[in-house]
């Protein structure tokens, strides 16, 4: 067997393994590259050369960048826009929907993008009793319209860009992408507003995400600290300067809780000095008439008497956090003395309340197994602090937080971080992987995200596919596989014009998007895509645009990309659904394809 057929059989057997789905995409992966060096086609150098590529440090960058998007808040951002446009009519709640879900996969991908507003959407489609089904699958195609905008929108787009500077010396530029990707975004937004309400189910699921974007209010309310809750501050003259904040303890004074103490400085969340200074402020729940005599014993002046949404903006903000734990059988803190005000041991997280049983507990007691915490601090505390083997965590802060805190700390240097990527990539003054690098580097350096966070916001899987199946590319061309094959597609073609051959490539590679990543759809395609537009005796410019977006054409069924699986369950959709509200879609991407785009990059 010679070089050629071994590499078509590896072919085979990759796409055979991905459409078997019973191993783990990285060990197929990996074995493809493997079975590369081991049958001689590559040196070992070669088989693993993918994992230092460029194009592969460029894609794990941008995980990072969405991370820290969603970290800071941006994305929630987005999603409360989305709110607030909306309204209550369809039409402009599917048009806003699409055109931020577009916006955003340009920038941070597709499965952020639809990760970030899939909460938001399904929020919006119970607030207004409309059925999720009809919302989600506009939302994931709407991503995959999107990522045609920019470079960043998708790994594909750094593949080809790639492709066609070995091939010319020149890649797509930044802003290029969108002279496909509008027409595709006008397109798909027009068919989502037309066909959605015809051709999707109106199923609601059973399992629809929490809306967490009222949960500081909810918490408040559960815990009933809004109501009798007063503001006061320490005098200078006050005997409470200068002593441990920790043993302010409200629980020898019947009738009253201590809800927080902050520091003058900013007024944002508990206090992280040792000792209370004049200034401060203290925040007490309890009845007026004892509240009056505390201050005027204590040297503390009322500042103002609290209302539910005050109180939420007080205790739930950019620094300070919210969480409600649960003590969990045989947990170390079963039998420690808790009361509410207290400060823990660590220093930087108050309790605020403790329920047993849903009755409020206002003086110290000892913990026990199923009772309930509220507690305030600040973000990083409450990821540090909070351990899985003391205390269960209802909602995680991290989900309320992307939810519910939109522009949240760190949100305007991620911005700036943002544009000043975008500007590096868009003028070229620096490779797109070093642009990327910095962009993620700043993220780690202004403290948005620290290292642990870095390291788990990469998707480790599509890194390591990009890494692993670039080798294939190259044993494609290197062997004369894509030689061949080109061959016989333009014997195919024959005197046909070009567009011919652009159609035979759209089909192959949108036929395997839907059984396969369409990014390992993409690294098979563009060798063959590449070498026929040489045997024509074209431009590759146009060939590899169309195989883009073929590869971004994954709307058939709900295996074809992350996306399309991540809505399945809470839009409530069947294997059909896919097909049946696909297939305009796909029809649309094939005449942009194969029409605008030589009208726009001339053969």
């Amino acid at each position: 067997m010679n070089d050629i057929w071994i590499v078509f059989s590896i072919i085979a057997a990759v796409v055979g393994l991905f459409m078997w789905d019973r191993l783990p995409v990285i060990a197929v992966c990996i074995g493809c590259a493997m079975a590369l060096w081991a049958t001689g086609i590559l040196t070992i150098g070669q088989a693993l050369a993918g994992f230092g590529d460029p194009a592969t440090i460029f894609v794990a960058s941008l995980f990072v960048v969405s991370a820290g998007m969603e970290r800071s808040g941006v994305t929630a951002w987005v999603g409360q826009l989305l709110i607030d446009k909306a309204g209550s009519s369809r039409t402009r709640l599917v048009l806003f929907m699409m055109l931020a879900v577009t916006a955003l996969s340009a920038l941070i991908s597709v499965n952020g993008a639809v990760a970030a507003l899939l909460p938001v959407v399904v929020v919006l489609a119970v607030r207004l009793n409309r059925a999720p089904g009809r919302l989600l699958m506009p939302l994931a195609f709407g991503a995959h319209c999107g990522s045609m905008l920019l470079l960043t929108g998708a790994p594909v787009n750094v593949l080809v860009s790639d492709a066609l500077f070995d091939a010319t010396g020149r890649g797509f530029g930044y802003f290029e992408f969108a002279l496909a990707g509008i027409p595709i975004v006008i397109g798909g937004v027009l068919l989502a507003v037309l066909l959605g309400e015809k051709l999707l189910p109106a199923r609601v699921s059973k399992s629809l995400p929490s809306d967490l974007s009222r949960h500081a209010h909810t918490l408040i309310e559960q815990y009933r600290l809004s109501s009798d809750v007063q503001t006061l501050r320490i005098r200078e003259d006050s005997p409470l300067v200068g002593t441990d904040r920790r043993t302010f303890d409200l629980s020898d004074r019947a009738g009253l809780v201590l809800v927080s103490v902050r520091e003058a400085k900013d007024g944002a969340g508990p206090g992280r000095r040792d000792q209370l200074q004049a200034g401060d402020t203290v925040v007490v729940r309890g009845d007026r008439s004892a509240v009056g005599a505390m201050a005027q014993e204590l040297g503390l002046v009322l500042v103002d008497e609290a209302d539910a949404d005050k109180t939420t903006n007080t205790l739930f903000n950019r620094e300070s956090a919210l969480a409600e734990v649960v003590i969990k059988p045989r947990s170390p803190l079963i039998g420690e003395r808790f009361f509410p005000g207290m400060v823990t041991p660590s220093g930087d997280l108050v309790v605020l309340a403790i329920q047993r049983g849903g009755v409020d507990v206002t003086a110290g007691t000892l913990l026990e197994a199923g009772d309930t915490l509220l507690l305030q601090g600040t973000w990083e505390a409450m990821e540090t602090r909070l351990e899985p083997a003391e205390v269960l965590v209802v909602d995680s802060p991290e989900l309320v937080r992307r939810q519910a805190l939109p522009m949240g700390p760190g949100a305007q240097t991620t911005l700036v971080i943002l544009a000043a990527m975008v500007v590096l990539l868009a003028t070229g003054f620096v490779p797109a992987s070093v642009a990327g690098l910095l962009a993620a580097g700043a993220f780690l350096l202004t403290g948005i995200m620290n290292t642990e966070q870095v390291y788990r916001s990469i998707n480790w899987t599509t890194v390591i596919l990009v890494g692993a199946m670039m080798p294939l590319s190259v044993a494609i061309q290197q062997t004369g596989a894509a030689q061949l094959l080109a061959e016989g597609l333009v014997n195919w073609v024959g005197d046909s014009e070009p567009r011919v051959m652009l159609a035979g490539l759209f089909v192959l590679t949108a036929v395997l998007g839907q059984v396969i990543s369409n990014t390992a759809t993409a690294l098979i395609i563009i060798p063959i895509a590449v070498v026929a537009a040489q045997q024509m005796e074209i431009s590759p410019a146009p060939v590899l645009m169309s195989v883009c977006i073929a590869a971004a054409a994954a709307f058939m069924t709900p295996v074809a990309t992350p996306t399309n699986l991540m809505v399945m369950e809470p839009g409530s959709y069947k294997f059909g659904d896919y097909w049946k509200f696909g297939l305009p879609f796909m029809l649309f991407f094939f005449v942009v394809a194969v029409f605008w785009v030589p009208f726009v990059w001339g053969f």
